[in-house]
């Protein structure tokens, strides 16, 4: 279900005195008792709806509401499906990775920045590895490397406890 942000007042809600009256064509009806205005849209079986409360004299238009709100909330729903919701996949190695499956997360990482997701690629440190963080570093700027065709880094090789990461993104063409 969608909804409007924001509900604009209508018909009873209405609580100015006078108002800038718009007809549901768009053309200006002039300035009018709010009572008045009520009234002409009651005639014409459709809704005032106040679309400008800021204004010096407030602004009401004359629309079929329950028909502006649901184009209102087919827009949001057009706008939400060209959205691309970014995610970030994580990859996770240890220090002394071998080269064949360097190779293979290494691909793994393009495909993923290729589509349009960042990478997280974590160094897990197990037991004495944690006296060796260089290694796990060297590790982390091979990468960096191999992917520096497609990738750029966002955040550089950090130790956070027994692991150390690097964020990558793809670059802007």
């Amino acid at each position: 279900m969608f909804y409007i942000k924001q509900e604009l007042p209508i018909n009873g809600q209405i609580r100015a005195k006078e108002v800038q009256l718009i007809g549901e064509n768009g053309e200006k009806l002039g300035m009018l008792p709010t009572s008045r205005a009520l009234e002409i849209a009651e005639e014409k079986k459709l809704d005032l709806v106040l679309v400008s409360p800021n204004a010096q004299v407030p602004v009401c238009k004359i629309m079929n509401y329950g028909k502006y709100k649901f184009e209102q909330a087919k827009k949001e729903k057009e706008a939400k499906k060209k959205q691309k919701v970014q995610e970030t996949k994580e990859l996770r190695i240890t220090p002394n990775i071998e080269e064949h499956d360097f190779g293979f997360k290494s691909r793994n990482a393009r495909k993923f920045i290729e589509d349009g997701n960042k990478v997280k690629i974590t160094v897990r440190f197990r037991g004495r590895e944690l006296n060796n963080v260089k290694m796990g570093e060297d590790v982390l700027n091979e990468f960096i490397s191999a992917l520096s065709d497609v990738a750029v880094v966002e955040k550089s090789p950090k130790l956070e406890g027994k692991n150390m990461f690097i964020i990558l993104a793809k670059k802007a063409n």
